[in-house]
């Protein structure tokens, strides 16, 4: 007779979030080994920074793999402030790109991923700033929960919390706020509501993971003292892996594609270092987690079980791991009897899972389509396979969230497939899928997650799931699929992706910026898209009174599911400047569809789909344009081209192989974008011809780029160095160096009204250093700060003219900020000057 554990296992979904890879994990018999290992090791760090990629994947790597310590990587923020190398998200979308690629990399490096709510809003040159921004009271108390939450032994922190100003604000704010927490955490009295969910804890101690880099150089580090310090030997080799520490940490970092951060592994002796700043000191200098006891000893009634574990271990077979089963799953029991809450929810996870890989037991939901609405039924195909000689049956399946429950009592035989069709309905008030922290309307500086228990999960929650029930020796053991849609492509074989749960019909503004800058009226489009088949109703444009729309609604019938149609609206503005914010709405059924679907697909992440309010910007602004033709060049990735053909140019995505003399000819300007000398490697081939083009009478506008691994060392036509100069304030007051120059009066007259409503910062990377023949337009700067005067430099070069601007068009124009796109059309309006200056520096 089967032990029912289904019970515990609903308070087990209950208390911790599972993150289970997309595609199904399949451990090899290392793997599965070294599983076991780490089963019988009960400590944990918990390591905290500010960012994706801030995360020490060396030290995770050695504390996971290594130690076999349960570990976390808190990042405050999902990372929405940066760049991004590989598309044109940004912000909210850029954040939950990188959000996957940190689940991606604690995949690889074995460690496990939270965050607060904090959003990252940008640079930061003070921790003061970045904690008024983010509302200190509530990021420290989301620290205190994932402490609370997570039991750590030992806390690290990436950064130095006694030296503001040295580093990015956020930084220095991750390690303030981390440090305070350690005395809080057991504290009842210190955000007591935590305390319905979770129990109060202490660490045992806190480090601080200093380097060399933190001293400003090698011989100043080697003669620090080092009296606090522990040194850890992380440059470790794994044979059951094949690989060293250091090799799985690069393969960790360069998960975050979006940043650039491919890494190469090395090999060989490697050291990280543990500042002590919080907690018990340690007389061996080598162990983190002296005096505290890791073995299941510091569970009550574990003993057995770290001794029943210690003899599976040395028992291992790596030819047949499937015999080491009837003990892990007498283990398994065991834990189900313990009082204690913590390590039995964590452990009975481990195991299970281990258990499953040791039998080769293959659980999966497939759904036939990737996308349903709510109160729909969705069809599912169920595998089940054991591929071992264990006796095993599937003795129910439980579909959620409408805990529909099947028996079928079936035995499992060794390596026959079996196959199950059902159903499962899902509510008419299921939520829609979508990462969690996006649902509600946030400030600059924090998300709004309202419900307690979400705060700090990594990923989107998800709701449609399959629980199997398998018997095993008498035991019954559930294990949770989460239901997925996979496909086969010719090129990349199988495909997976999660069952989204859509609106039944959702709508896009094409145009998120809509330019009326002539007074006439515009057609806009609205794409249409039916969530599920037989969708019909009627399409509204909703706008400011002052703005007229024709006709008031259109209807439409979507027949099949995912069908798309486009319509138009016909927009004439107001005789006055005016921005609106339009909104489109679906009618069906009498009920209001506002969202807008939007989907994030890269090769290297977990597709993901984010729902935002349908809506575009309509601006009405006084803009005066010339009729260039514009060649453009795609660096880093951004929307600038868009925004172009928005004012009015006839735009061309250049090729960067493929330019010559020829092809640049019917262009009266070039436009580089973002990062384009970091990224592109033919343009250090093609500035002689690109120079030329200005030379000949032309103009050649270069966005910012990073002075890090430029691939020329001629990226202007005269001497000009990038510096880490930025303002990160975006309303400073902007002062104009040079008011009578054409760029700041042609076709339109620049004010610093045009500098109002910049959105994260004015700009980043100036140039420091320039020669004479630039002229510098503008000059700003943070609070307290001197000037920057390398926002905007304009150098005439034979019958043309050179630019190069540090200012973020490439966030401003997306957003719809009138005085970016005035101040573009003047730079792109300059015309040939006078004089021309000397020739050219040598490459």
């Amino acid at each position: 007779m089967y032990k029912n554990k289904f019970q515990f296992f609903l308070i087990f979904l209950f208390s911790f979030q599972i993150i289970l890879a997309q595609k199904p994990q399949k451990l090899n018999s290392a793997e599965i080994y070294n599983q076991i290992q780490k089963l019988n090791f009960l400590g944990s760090v918990l390591y905290i920074a500010a960012h994706p990629d801030d995360e020490n994947t060396r030290l995770i790597s050695y504390l996971s793999n290594d130690l076999k310590a349960r570990t976390g990587y808190l990042s405050l923020t999902r990372g929405d402030g940066g760049q991004n190398l590989i598309g044109p998200q940004l912000r909210e979308l850029l954040g939950v790109i990188r959000t996957q690629e940190l689940l991606e990399a604690r995949k690889i490096d074995g460690g496990e991923q939270f965050f607060s709510r904090a959003n990252d809003f940008g640079y930061s040159k003070n921790p003061e700033e970045t904690l008024q921004i983010w509302e200190r009271e509530k990021v420290l108390s989301d620290v205190v929960w994932a402490i609370r939450k997570f039991q750590p032994d030992v806390v690290i922190n990436r950064f130095n919390h006694r030296t503001p100003g040295t580093t990015h604000g956020h930084h220095t704010a991750s390690a303030i706020l981390s440090t305070e927490s350690f005395d809080l955490t057991n504290d009842p009295t210190v955000f007591p509501d935590q305390l319905k969910f979770v129990q109060t804890w202490q660490p045992k101690r806190q480090f601080f993971n200093t380097s060399w880099w933190f001293y400003g150089s090698k011989e100043k580090f080697d003669a620090a003292d080092k009296t606090n310090f522990v040194t850890l030997e992380t440059g470790v080799y794994y044979p059951t892996l094949g690989k060293s520490n250091q090799e799985i940490a690069a393969l960790s970092r360069s998960s975050h594609q979006s940043q650039g951060f491919g890494a190469t592994g090395s090999r060989g002796k490697e050291e990280e270092y543990l500042e002590l700043v919080n907690g018990e000191k340690t007389k061996d200098k080598s162990n983190v987690f002296e005096g505290i006891d890791t073995s299941w000893n510091r569970v009550k009634g574990g003993k057995p079980i770290g001794e029943l574990l210690k003899a599976i271990v040395s028992q291992y077979d790596f030819s047949n791991p499937s015999a080491s089963i009837p003990n892990l799953a007498k283990a398994y029991q065991m834990i189900q009897a313990l009082d204690e809450n913590h390590w039995k929810t964590l452990k009975s996870s481990e195991i299970s899972n281990i258990i499953a890989a040791c039998a080769g037991l293959y659980l999966e939901a497939v759904a036939q389509d990737q996308e349903a609405v709510p109160g729909s039924t969705v069809k599912l195909k169920l595998e089940a396979i054991n591929r071992s000689h264990v006796k095993m049956e599937l003795l129910d399946i439980t579909t959620m969230p409408d805990n529909k429950n099947i028996i079928y009592n079936r035995a499992l035989n060794n390596n026959v497939l079996v196959n199950l069709y059902l159903d499962s309905q899902l509510p008419n008030e299921i939520e829609y899928t979508q990462p969690y922290w996006l649902k509600e309307k946030g400030t600059v500086g924090m998300y709004t997650v309202n419900d307690q228990k979400n705060i700090g999960i990594p990923d989107v929650i998800r709701e449609v799931k399959v629980v199997f029930n398998i018997g095993i020796n008498g035991i019954a053991i559930p294990f949770e699929r989460t239901i997925v849609y996979k496909y086969n492509d010719n090129v990349k074989g199988e495909v997976y992706n999660y069952l989204d749960i859509v609106p039944e019909v959702t709508t896009t503004i094409l145009n998120k910026v809509s330019l009326f800058n002539n007074g006439n009226n515009k057609a806009v489009a609205v794409k249409i898209k039916a969530g599920k088949d037989n969708v019909k109703g009627n399409l509204q444009l909703e706008l400011n009174e002052n703005w007229a729309v024709y006709p008031k609604y259109i209807p439409f019938n979507l027949e099949k599911k995912g069908m798309e149609q486009v319509l138009y609206f016909d927009v004439t503005p107001p005789t006055e400047p005016s921005e609106i914010v339009a909104k489109s709405i679906a009618i069906v059924n009498n009920k209001r569809y506002d969202k807008d679907q939007i989907i994030i697909d890269y090769s290297h992440i977990t597709k993901q789909q984010v729902l935002e309010v349908a809506e575009a910007k309509f601006i009405k602004l006084d803009l005066k344009t010339n009729g260039q033709k514009i060649g453009y060049i795609m660096g880093a990735g951004d929307e600038v081209p868009e925004s172009l053909t928005q004012m009015g140019y006839s735009v061309s995505l250049l090729n960067p192989e493929e330019i010559t003399p020829e092809k640049l000819e019917s262009f009266d300007v070039i436009i580089t974008g973002i990062r384009a000398y970091n990224t592109v490697e033919a343009l250090a081939n093609k500035q002689n011809i690109l120079f030329d083009f200005v030379k000949g009478g032309k103009t050649m506008l270069v966005q910012y780029n990073t002075p890090d691994e430029i691939k020329t060392s001629n990226i202007a036509p005269y001497p000009l160095k990038i510096s880490r100069d930025r303002v990160t304030e975006e309303n400073a007051e902007v002062r104009f160096l040079a008011p009578n120059h054409p760029v700041l009066n042609y076709p339109n007259k620049i004010t610093a009204k045009d500098f109002v409503g910049w959105k994260q910062e004015q700009g980043l990377y100036y140039p420091s250093e320039f020669d004479k023949a630039f002229t510098p337009i503008l000059s700003s700067n943070d609070q307290g700060e001197s000037p920057k005067n390398g926002a905007l430099l304009v150098a005439p070069y034979g019958k043309g003219y050179y630019i190069y601007t540090g200012l973020s068009l490439f966030r401003e124009l997306p957003e719809g900020v009138s005085g970016a796109y005035r101040l573009l059309s003047n730079i792109i309006s300059l015309k040939a000057p006078t004089t021309l200056p000397a020739q050219k520096i040598k490459p």
